[in-house]
């Protein structure tokens, strides 16, 4: 690649993954707007003097312990609200939520991470040429997103903010008034351009981040295979 890409950490991994037929969508916010969302610890990482939200819509797969077999893993939906932070280890993502079409999935991730899950109805189709994302958390106005994406070609040289909107490996979330991260460990992503066919989506407006945006910008890929670490207190760096 012609832009810097940073190289992803070496994990010793307590969960593997993949993040399949992945979308990323992308929208810029008033940094003042959005750093009182986050904990103490945590300040925005910005770009351009801009903050950023992204809602990503995936099938999760191969959701399992070291040394298994992909084909015995899990595989559901998942879709999240995240944005973009620097903490006491560095940069990362702090998430508003996870949505995940399975309920052992949400109990574990919540205990084990201290993320936001939460459970949906949720259906992913996958095509040559398009992909479809839905989720429902239902409940009379609970978050709610219809997306229908058309696939376009690679994108041959990503730019920084590709880069940065993407190449994150670390999380943050908290656990008893305290930071904890993980690091998360993957191949570069291979990014492709898309075409937004339909796009119906309140979960931001639930998160409360919906902010006024003048930025919108959206990527596909077919997904990366991923290694995530154990949960750490984030003390600060020395």
């Amino acid at each position: 690649m012609g832009n810097r890409y940073p190289a992803p950490p070496v994990v010793w991994p307590v969960m593997l993954q993949r993040w399949h037929e992945i979308s990323f969508f992308h929208w810029s916010c008033d940094p003042a707007l959005l750093q009182p969302r986050l904990p103490p610890g945590l300040q925005l990482d910005t770009f351009d003097a801009k903050a950023w939200i992204s809602l990503t819509p995936f099938l999760l797969t191969g959701l399992r312990p070291p040394l298994f077999p992909h084909a015995l893993g899990l595989v559901f939906p998942e879709m999240n609200v995240r944005t973009y932070v620097v903490g006491p280890k560095g940069p990362g993502i702090w998430f508003f939520s996870l949505d995940v079409a399975r309920s052992i999935a949400v109990l574990g991730a919540r205990a084990i991470y201290r993320l936001p899950y939460y459970w949906a109805k949720m259906r992913v189709e996958i095509a040559a040429e398009e992909n479809f994302y839905f989720s429902d958390r239902g409940r009379g106005g609970g978050a709610k997103a219809t997306i229908r994406i058309g696939k376009e070609g690679t994108i041959a040289e990503q730019s920084p903010l590709d880069i940065f909107l993407t190449a994150r490996f670390r999380l943050y979330s908290t656990f008893r008034g305290r930071l904890i991260t993980a690091e998360v460990s993957h191949p570069p992503w291979q990014l492709n351009r898309l075409r937004v066919v339909d796009f119906e989506e309140n979960v931001r407006k639930v998160m409360r981040v919906e902010f006024p945006s003048q930025d919108f910008l959206a990527h596909h890929s077919e997904g990366v295979d991923t290694k995530i670490g154990r949960p750490r207190r984030a003390s600060a760096q020395k």
